[in-house]
């Protein structure tokens, strides 16, 4: 039975609204500095992936911005800026309505198609995406990519960053054939724009990897993550939490290699940039301990997965809500480290609730379901449920039959 320990990564940076086109006001020259000074020093704190500190000078920008009116556009900058520091604590019932409200205003102030519109629909797709609600995600990206390309051109930064985020959606579901010419293109645009050593290349590179690996194309993948991780290092500082996400896949790449003296190394600083960065109980600390449960697992150091895997799990389900993919992928794990034990009680549970998550939230044919079919199977057959496991058996060559029908 096969594992999937697989942390979430993020989608290429999401663009801030920008402050143009201010709406006057009634507020004086006093508050529209304050409101700029405290909104540089949360991009200052959030660029070095100091999130609670960026948090409280977006807040105090976002109640100056108050006075300047409802439709003025540093409101709805403020906005989505918190919103943006929200999503990446995983705060996201707090983030979801900001985001919202900030796209009603450049509606409202600037048009369906002004490039401040498209900046919004791509920061709520990406909150959208990030937990995993495909359906509502894609198209606000769609048409943020339609926008930019309309007013910019096909080879805008911009645009880049809409093709990597939509990429990145559709490796999420599998679709990989779809997901790889667009990052392809957006790295392509990157590079030509920024040079090949600048931190938006990095994280194209990382993403690029991430699809390889998907697709057990390990070669390709491992030359990429070293060439993201060695650009991050450079140009953010060894502590920044892109650094960790990079440490986190390449651990990964090792890991699906069976090199756990590699991938152990590299999850432990991982885990130790974030949780300082952003605290225990973030998603991201979450992605880093799963994965190395897995480590201890393949070692069968089964009392430090054990608990490994309950402590991610436990982050996952308070951040995330208790039917999110990643929820899915800690139970999965832990209960493959039951059944390896024989501890088949306990491992039937939480099989069953992963494979009812992941077909919840994933399309029918995505790996994972089928993955989770397996896993499920195994345990039932294993436990003398065996016409149940040879109906689920059957159900996944039929899945495959119609995969394979498609290619």
């Amino acid at each position: 039975m096969n594992g999937d320990r697989v942390g979430r990564w993020t989608s290429l940076f999401a663009t801030a609204v920008l402050a143009v086109g201010a709406v006057p006001g009634q507020a004086g020259a006093a508050e529209a500095a304050d409101w700029k000074t405290c909104t540089a020093a949360g991009k200052v704190a959030e660029n070095a992936g100091r999130y609670s500190e960026a948090e409280q000078m977006y807040l105090t920008a976002l109640k100056t911005a108050g006075t300047f009116g409802p439709t003025d556009m540093r409101l709805g900058a403020s906005l989505n800026n918190l919103a943006l520091i929200y999503d990446k604590e995983a705060k996201y019932d707090l983030a979801e309505p900001l985001f919202k409200r900030a796209l009603e205003i450049a509606e409202k102030a600037l048009g369906p198609d002004h490039l401040n519109v498209a900046a919004s629909l791509n920061n709520l797709a990406g909150h959208y995406d990030s937990q995993a609600k495909y359906d509502q995600a894609e198209p606000l990206y769609r048409r943020s990519l339609a926008i930019r390309e309309k007013a910019l051109g096909a080879n805008d930064p911009s645009v880049a960053i809409s093709l990597n985020n939509l990429a990145g959606l559709y490796r999420a579901q599998a679709s990989y054939d779809q997901a790889e010419p667009l990052y392809k293109r957006s790295l392509t645009i990157l590079e030509k724009t920024f040079g090949a050593n600048h931190p938006s290349v990095a994280t194209s590179l990382h993403n690029l990897a991430a699809l390889y690996v998907k697709q057990g194309k390990y070669d390709q993948a491992e030359p990429l993550y070293k060439r993201s991780l060695e650009i991050r290092e450079k140009a953010l500082g060894p502590g920044h939490p892109d650094v960790a996400e990079s440490l986190n896949s390449l651990g990964r790449l090792y890991y699906a290699q069976a090199k756990y003296d590699q991938a152990e190394p590299l999850y432990k600083r991982s885990l130790a940039i974030l949780e300082k960065a952003v605290g225990s109980d973030h998603p991201s600390v979450a992605a880093t301990l799963n994965n190395l449960a897995g480590v201890y697992r393949s070692q069968a150091a089964y009392e430090q997965a054990e608990a490994t895997y309950k402590r991610a799990l436990s982050i996952r389900e308070r951040a995330l809500g208790p039917d999110h993919p990643d929820v899915a992928t800690s139970l999965n794990g832990l209960g493959l480290l039951y059944y390896e034990q024989g501890k088949y009680e306990l491992t039937e549970p939480l099989l069953r609730r992963a494979l009812s998550i992941r077909r919840m939230v994933l399309k029918p044919d995505h790996p994972d379901v089928i993955k989770s079919m397996e896993n499920y199977a195994a345990v039932l057959e294993t436990t003398g449920r065996t016409a149940e496991a040879e109906d689920l058996r059957k159900q996944v060559a039929e899945i495959r039959r119609r995969v394979i029908q498609k290619q």
